[in-house]
């Protein structure tokens, strides 16, 4: 059983160049990307960090059925690094459903976020069997204002309850605020 680190942070608040310095020195790393490049946009911002990471870390692109793709690819691996969830969050709300999220039924949106929460549950799973060090990256939501459209606000309240979830299940929580880490869970570092 290995151990399992998560990084939190605002937007653009350096938390995956942090994460990822947490296994700069390790070249055995399978890197579960989970950003889909549908606009131009994303794809630079997907450019941007595969030119920050370690170029020997094999590169996977998923963001479901991640129990499946950890045991396949982990084996003989120091380390996991997956980037990011609340992307991975976005992705199984949103793609491949016809929801119209202004006048979606709360039973409807009960049964989406009990598929995402069974993702995460499989992903943690996964990660809790797996021997090595696994990092994982999110995004801090909800310390602003509530959001004025219906999709939005369920986004932040799903991401959320996955960042309990997930923070509960991992060994340390670094919160990273404009670059600078602050551990709030497990051992401190010196």
């Amino acid at each position: 059983m290995g151990k399992i680190i998560l990084v939190t942070g605002g937007a653009r608040s350096g938390k995956s160049s942090y994460a990822e310095s947490i296994l700069k020195d390790n070249d055995n790393v399978i890197y579960i990307a989970t950003a889909i490049a549908f606009d131009d946009e994303m794809k630079d911002r997907i450019k941007k960090h595969q030119n920050m990471r370690n170029k020997k870390w094999e590169t996977v692109d998923a963001y479901r059925n991640l129990k499946e793709v950890i045991a396949a690819k982990s084996k003989n691996r120091d380390a996991l690094f997956f980037d990011c969830v609340t992307i991975m969050v976005s992705n199984l709300m949103i793609i491949d459903r016809d929801v119209n999220w202004d006048i979606i039924s709360q039973e409807k949106l009960n049964e989406i976020e009990g598929e995402v929460l069974r993702e995460i549950d499989a992903l943690m799973e996964a990660m809790k069997a797996f021997r090595g060090t696994s990092v994982l990256v999110t995004n801090e939501l909800g310390m602003g204002i509530v959001p004025e459209y219906p999709l939005s606000r369920y986004y932040r309240d799903i991401a959320g309850r996955v960042n309990q979830r997930i923070a509960a299940a991992a060994d340390e929580v670094t919160l990273v605020v404009s670059g600078i880490p602050l551990k709030i869970k497990g051992e401190q570092t010196p």
